[in-house]
């Protein structure tokens, strides 16, 4: 194919299909470096896979990385999860917005970019993915109504730490009843007054039959709804009366149960902060 032939086929792609600015979809993964490869698992994702791996590719427009100190991980609840074994396992959660409407476009673009990665040996293959998963945008809830930045700013918004949230419906039937009571009255209750600006609420997708082996198929799809509160200060500070309570909440709605409460705080990119308090 010829230069002109690519550019030209370039310009019709841009022509036509969406283009707004709302994240329809996600890019979730929590991983795991292997231990005594922390350092060189940070370098790698820090210079090359965030970039190579994720903010190049068409139609993923925002991204954000996070850790998980060790202190950090040790507040994660419930102890028996079914997402992380032990609970605190996966100390770096990333975090992509992708536009809305365009999940299958950049769903094959990035197969084939991280294949081509691990053709030529640019994957780091010394972690373990505890949690990752493509996702399906379905609700975002603001404590402040329509003041202070929207879901599409939250991964580029300079906020102090992040929660993870997983909860799973009993069922498939029971998850749009769970949904629309997290939207409807959990979510807004537990945001007044809260350190939380806004919480984002994703359903997982399955991931294609072509993926990369190292990464497991996704479960809980049909089931499991996916929880990010941005936070405006950090969450050892405010842990104890905002989030310890969670699992009993969603419990005796009875609709559903929670599998995983995570905290973080956001990366410093380009440098190695907090590597040496993941263990």
């Amino acid at each position: 194919m010829s230069e002109d032939t690519r550019s030209e086929l370039y310009a019709e792609l841009a022509a036509v299909g969406p283009y707004g600015t709302h994240p329809g979809h996600a890019l979730i993964t929590m991983v795991e470096p292997r231990p005594g490869h922390e350092y060189a698992y940070n370098r790698w994702y820090e210079d090359d896979h965030y970039y190579a791996g994720a903010m190049a590719m068409p139609w993923m427009f925002a991204g954000r990385r996070w850790v998980a100190t060790r202190d950090l991980q040790l507040l994660r609840h419930p102890e028996k999860s079914a997402i992380a074994q032990p609970v605190t396992a996966g100390c770096y959660l990333s975090t992509y917005w992708i536009t809305a409407g365009r999940y299958d476009d950049h769903m094959r673009w990035t197969v084939a970019v991280n294949q081509r990665l691990n053709r030529d040996a640019r994957v780091y293959h010394d972690r373990t993915h505890v949690l990752t998963a493509f996702q399906n945008h379905e609700a975002t809830v603001y404590r402040d109504g329509a003041a202070g930045p929207r879901d599409v700013h939250a991964l580029d918004h300079p906020y102090a730490g992040l929660v993870l949230q997983v909860v799973e419906a009993d069922t498939p039937e029971r998850r749009a009843p769970l949904l629309e009571w997290l939207r409807t009255r959990h979510l807004p209750k537990r945001l007044a007054g809260s350190p939380a600006a806004l919480v984002t609420v994703f359903s997982p997708t399955p991931l294609p039959g072509d993926r990369m082996t190292y990464v497991k198929q996704v479960e809980g799809v049909g089931t499991r709804l996916t929880l990010l509160w941005f936070l405006q200060t950090d969450p050892r500070e405010c842990w104890e009366p905002y989030f310890t309570g969670l699992d009993t909440a969603v419990t005796e709605s009875g609709l559903g149960r929670v599998e995983l409460v995570a905290p973080f705080i956001p990366t410093v990119p380009g440098t190695d902060t907090y590597v040496d308090l993941l263990r």
